[in-house]
Order: C-alpha cells, then structure tokens, then sequence
C-alpha cells in the first residue's frame, strides 16, 4: 500500500485536518497541539502534494479528494470524523459532509463559492504565488528570514504574515513550488461551483462552520463569504477579524476556538 504523509496525535474521537490547493499538513502546525489536547488530531498531505505521492485513479480536487479520504478513512479505521478544510480542503469537508462520512464539518474559506470572475482569480492568483516560489531559487530562503521580506511575499495569502515562523514560511512556499497535482487540481476547481439549489444531502444533520478571514485576498472575503451564507443558510458563519486566506498562524487560538466550539455541537 502507498504510504500518505500524515501525523496522528493525541486521543479521542478524530479531527481530520485537510489542507488546500499547494499547501501541505504542516500548514495546521500552529493549531494541532492545541486540538491533540483533547481529541485525535489527524493532518493529511493529500496525494500529489507535501510528501504524498501522486496515486493513479484519483481525480485531483474537491470531489475527487473527498472519495478517496473515504476509503482512506476506511483503511485507517477513522471513523465518523470532524473534518477540518482549508480552502480546497474546505470543498472536501463539505462534500465528506454531504456523503454523512464527516461528523461535523469546519471549513475556513472553502473552495465553491465563486462566480466565474472570482475563480479566474483564485486560479491565477495561486499559480502565480506558484510561479514565484519555483523560480525564487536561494534568495527566497534568505527573504523569509527578513520581517519584510515575509510581508512581500506572504501576504498574499496571511493576514499577518509576519507573524509566519521564517521555517514555517520554507516549509509552505516549498509546498506550493513542488505540489504535483497542483495543476490538475486547479483546473478541477472550475467543475465544483456550490449552487444554493444543490442537494445538500447529510451536512442539513451534522453541525456546520464556514468560517471566513475578513483579508482573505485569494477567496475574496466580501463576495464569497456572502454566497457561502446563501448556498448554505443552516451553517454558522463567521468572521476572523484581521486574518488571511491562512488564518492558522494569524490567530491561533481564534481557530481553535472556531473547530472546537463546532466540535462541542456535534
């Protein structure tokens, strides 16, 4: 069996953290210890990006993520989670909701919520970000070293990127630079636009958390928090005042705060 880069701390029943469309599971790091004081905490590099490899017969984005979480799930005996999305991550913890697989859903600026103009937007934002992090070459690694040179290049997707570990800040760019299915997942993104007509199956059942950065400049805060609350009106909505489309090193505890409150509903 291929081997998926993840970690498994702590005790109790599950939180799945799912990341977004270049990114990996360390994006959680600043948040997991906080969670794996009382719960399992599970953080997962999706195939093709992080230290996952690439698997054949996996359609790279939200839905066809969200299928193979399932049988992940499955093969690791992970049952009935909380599922934790950002981003894309968040289009999986939505569509692992609708299939009743999660127990609840928390999704941080979920992917779907976009009209045509918006995903161009997310699509080339992202791959320009992309662009950059694979051309930079050595004098990226010296930048994030540098309070300003974070701010130049993380803001794009932190609300307060200064606040980024300067290895953490290594770590994430590196993500974005060598995901292998970031292409494929990408381009999947114009196939999954949510519609407040569509069957929202299970999530009606289990407790709902669309939680948005009032900076999110990738997913555009204003727009799209705005449709979310249209296309899913029996969620809770929130706001994270000062935070990015990456909320988890701008604030912390407010993420925390956010997973377990919904967690405490379930």
């Amino acid at each position: 069996m291929t081997q998926i880069s993840h970690v498994r701390r702590g005790t109790g029943s599950p939180i799945v953290l799912v990341h977004g469309l270049g990114s990996r599971w360390q994006i959680f790091a600043p948040v997991i210890d906080r969670l794996a004081e009382q719960y399992e905490v599970i953080a997962v590099d999706l195939p093709g990006f992080g230290a996952s490899p690439p698997l054949p017969g996996i359609r790279p984005g939200p839905r066809g993520y969200a299928s193979w979480l399932t049988q992940w799930f499955s093969d690791n005996e992970i049952r009935r989670p909380h599922v934790v999305g950002s981003s894309m991550g968040g289009g999986i913890g939505i569509e692992l909701g609708r299939t009743g697989v999660a127990s609840a859903v928390t999704a941080f600026s979920p992917v779907g919520f976009y009209r045509k103009p918006g995903l161009r937007w997310v699509q080339g934002s992202l791959t320009a970000m992309r662009t950059v992090a694979r051309s930079a070459g050595p004098g990226l690694d010296r930048a994030v070293e540098h309070r300003l040179g974070r701010a130049v290049l993380l803001s794009v997707m932190f609300g307060r990127p200064t606040r980024v570990d300067p290895d953490a800040a290594r770590v994430a760019l590196a993500g974005l630079a060598g995901a292998s299915s970031f292409t494929d997942a990408r381009d999947d993104f114009a196939t999954y636009i949510l519609d407040p007509d569509d069957d929202p199956g299970a999530l009606r059942d289990i407790p709902v958390t669309i939680a948005w950065g009032t900076r999110d400049v990738v997913l555009i805060h204003r727009t799209q928090s705005a449709r979310a609350r249209e296309v899913l009106p029996f969620a809770r909505h929130l706001d994270l005042p000062g935070c990015g489309h990456l909320p988890f090193s701008d604030d912390p505890q407010l993420c925390t705060r956010t997973i377990l409150d919904n967690r405490r509903t379930s």
